[in-house]
């Protein structure tokens, strides 16, 4: 199929962002909205992005006064899919509200509409099973913000054909992000399963060790290769997302996370991170500050349980054919900004030192730690 026109349905900070990039690389896009003031402000945001690029020297007026014109704001759900190839959903991680929008789109889009859902924890294959076209529909998970990130999951849902997917992965290699795909629709699919269990084990090791926020963060950062602390990112995250997608992934298994009371402590009190000035850190205004963190405060955290955590996840992953290395280092890179690969540091400390911190953690602590086969077999 030659891909020419795609709908948006939805369009906050990562609705616009998409028919920006997709605008960006050539498409007809309508953004769809249930109140024309969304899609004012949405607007407004498309266009105060193109004209910083213009500023910057990265387009000209030209090209994003172009951009700007292939993006048509709609109301009407019918009239927005009338022409459209490709329908990318990115309503609020609400399972009910998300199969409501479906039922709606499913009774007025033509059926050979393709349907992508930009989720980054529900089930795809649920969601699928409420439209008439389960064999056409995917999971699409851009990261924030879709104009900068560029990584995007790509998730088959158990009846997702092949025509589809192909149709996705070209669709994102064309708006220039790099795709990974998720074979089966696990709870977290690649990017989460690896990062919100660790946020969580990461509150366990300090209980655990009495290693400090920036012990533990500085480790993470410079031991790790992360680009930031794990505390640091969970802030910069947002709680509420963290909260949201530890609540999804645990009601599909619960042998995926081992929740830490104080991530619902946090939410409950409101305490989101970045966004509301405090999370695991206090900041003083809206602006993005950076933790202080160092080498000398790393030699005071040994991160092996969490490098256990994160590693055993990757494992799973691959022994339940839902990825495989090469794809788990991508996306950690992309997704995470891993400065080294996963599996590299895994040897650096030794995959039996983990295995064997696996299996100590498992009797202390329960089975939800028992080291995956794959871990076991290389070590």
């Amino acid at each position: 199929m030659d891909l020419k026109n795609i709908t948006v349905l939805g369009s906050g900070i990562m609705g616009h962002g998409i028919a920006q990039v997709s605008a960006t690389a050539g498409y007809n896009v309508v953004l769809r909205d249930i109140e024309q003031g969304f899609l004012d402000k949405a607007m407004e945001k498309i266009k105060w992005s193109l004209d910083k690029l213009v500023s910057k020297g990265k387009i000209s007026q030209e090209e994003a006064n172009s951009i700007y014109s292939r993006i048509t704001p709609i109301v009407d759900l019918a009239e927005s899919v009338k022409n459209a190839q490709l329908v990318i959903e990115v309503v609020p991680e609400i399972m009910e509200l998300k199969k409501k929008v479906y039922a709606e789109l499913d009774s007025v889009a033509n059926k050979d509409i393709f349907f992508a859902s930009n989720t980054s924890t529900l089930p795809i294959t649920e969601i699928a099973d409420t439209t008439t076209r389960p064999k056409k529909f995917i999971g699409i998970h851009f990261f924030n913000p879709p104009q900068l990130m560029k990584l995007v999951e790509v998730i088959p849902g158990e009846k997702t054909d092949q025509e589809t997917i192909e149709l996705t992965l070209n669709y994102v290699k064309s708006i220039k992000k790099e795709s990974v795909v998720c074979r089966r629709d696990v709870p977290g699919f690649i990017i989460n399963r690896l990062f919100i269990p660790m946020v969580h084990e990461a509150c366990y090791l300090m209980d655990r060790t009495g290693a400090t926020l920036t012990e533990i963060d500085s480790a993470v950062k410079f031991k790790l290769g992360f680009p930031m602390g794990i505390f640091e990112l969970a802030d910069f995250t947002g709680m509420d997302v963290i909260h949201k997608a530890t609540v999804e992934m645990y009601l599909r298994d619960k042998k995926v996370i081992l929740p830490h009371p104080r991530i619902q402590k946090m939410f409950d009190e409101k305490k989101l991170g970045q966004k509301s000035g405090e999370g695991f850190y206090k900041y003083s205004d809206e602006k993005y500050e950076r933790v202080s963190l160092s080498e000398e405060l790393a030699n005071k955290c040994n991160p092996i349980q969490l490098v256990a955590n994160i590693l055993n996840n990757a494992a799973w992953l691959v022994t339940n054919k839902a990825s495989d290395i090469e794809e788990i280092e991508k996306a950690a890179q992309l997704g995470l900004g891993l400065k080294k690969p996963l599996f590299e540091t895994a040897k650096e400390i030794g995959v039996k030192n983990i295995v064997n911190e696996l299996k100590h953690l498992a009797v202390k602590y329960g089975q939800f730690y028992e080291p995956d086969p794959l871990l076991v077999s290389i070590q």
